[in-house]
């Protein structure tokens, strides 16, 4: 891969924007805790982003498609940045949860405009790699975020971690800035979106996706199997401290170890680029994740957790890498934002519903009953996808709309 000055604007930009992310969340739980000292309205913090993409996917991606996507990364950076700078000043639990909503609401614009810029700066062949280095630095955003947080309130206090996310929202703006303007201005007026080009544009969507049925099996497969890992990551944490009776120290050093499985299949999966296939990224990545998640839950003691959770972060390096390429090399860049939302519309709806599913079954039944059929149905999911993948070739092909 030639490195091109555009990747590692992309990448310092993004690798700030989530490592930035980090800082703030962990100083987000602290700030709700101490303010309210309920468990109820921390768990309120994860509802909210949920909710936001639920309502936003019905007109985000029609903005987006129309708009100009290096303009609106800019906005959304600057205009989270003025937001997590305001939170530590609140002291009212309505007007945080009011802010947190407005930052899900940039994110939702954000996600597919970057997706789009991606797409048009990076070459074909060095997507993979491309994204599989992207997938390394959000592991590392992952690993050193929280420390770093902690560091700052240690030092000086949970403003002062929010500030920081703050500049570095501000530096991942700034990086979009540098970026070239890849879109050219079209002539005339600018569309006003009404229910009835919402509903055209959702019909836009469906009849592209509907005529490419292998297309149309595969995110549904994979967006099925997806909605099942993080519908389980709920109960990651009451799994660990139930099952296995971890404490709270030992639960931060899993996760940390999780983290560096993650960074080192970022490695792996920027290293074998050229050894291994896309399919094998996507079904041999995606399977094995599964099977993690599996051997996880399923597992008799700490040992063997432990040893699952390393190799899910490692396979999930794959998984990630090769899911955004053939997404990338699949749908078209003029529908990317229009179908994004939609397909996250679809997944937010059943994330909610599988989490209250996994739940409600886990409190009947036992945790370790539930979350092991659960991870069992997905992986058998995720085998369907890779045969689906392996007899049908034709599908990393982009295909323009006409």
């Amino acid at each position: 891969m030639k490195l091109r000055k555009e990747y590692f604007y992309l990448w310092f930009g993004f690798g700030a924007s989530k490592l930035g992310s980090w800082i703030y969340l962990i100083a987000l739980n602290l700030t709700v805790w101490h303010l309210t000292e309920s468990p109820a309205a921390v768990a309120g913090i994860y509802i909210i982003g949920p909710i936001a993409r639920i309502m936003c996917s019905f007109f985000a991606g029609s903005i987006v498609d129309r708009a100009n996507k290096r303009t609106i990364l800019i906005i959304c950076d600057v205009f989270r940045a003025g937001l997590v700078c305001l939170m530590p000043l609140l002291s009212e639990i309505w007007l945080i949860y009011s802010f947190i909503f407005l930052a899900n609401v940039a994110v939702c614009f954000a996600n597919p405009s970057s997706t789009f810029m991606i797409t048009k700066l990076v070459l074909p062949n060095d997507r993979l790699r491309f994204n599989a280095i992207n997938s390394m630095l959000g592991s590392g955003s992952f690993m050193i975020g929280p420390a770093l947080s902690g560091a700052i309130i240690a030092i000086s206090s949970t403003a002062a971690a929010m500030w920081v996310n703050g500049v570095m929202l501000l530096f991942s703006a700034f990086m979009m800035f540098l970026l070239p303007n890849v879109e050219q201005k079209s002539a005339g007026t600018a569309t006003v979106l009404t229910p009835a080009v919402i509903r055209e544009d959702f019909s836009i969507v469906w009849t592209f996706i509907s005529q490419r049925k292998a297309v149309l099996k595969f995110f549904i497969l994979y967006s099925t199997a997806l909605m099942i890992c993080y519908s389980l990551d709920s109960q990651e944490m009451s799994f660990l401290k139930d099952f296995h009776q971890v404490t709270d120290s030992v639960y931060g050093i899993i996760v940390g170890i999780t983290g560096i499985g993650a960074i080192v299949g970022g490695y792996l999966a920027a290293r074998f680029v050229n050894s291994l296939s896309l399919v094998s990224y996507i079904g041999i990545g995606f399977t094995c994740t599964l099977l993690s998640y599996f051997t996880f839950y399923f597992s008799p003691n700490l040992t063997i957790a432990v040893a699952a959770f390393i190799l899910l972060g490692l396979f999930m390096a794959f998984s990630n890498a090769g899911y955004a390429t053939f997404y990338q090399q699949t749908i078209p860049t003029e529908l990317m934002g229009r179908f994004g939302s939609s397909l996250g519309l679809i997944e937010s709806v059943m994330q909610i519903t599988l989490t209250l599913i996994i739940g409600y079954l886990a409190e009947i039944y036992t945790i370790q009953l539930t979350t092991s059929l659960f991870a069992f149905i997905g992986a058998v999911i995720a085998c369907i996808v890779y045969f689906h993948l392996l007899h049908n070739k034709s599908l990393f092909v982009k295909e323009e709309l006409t």
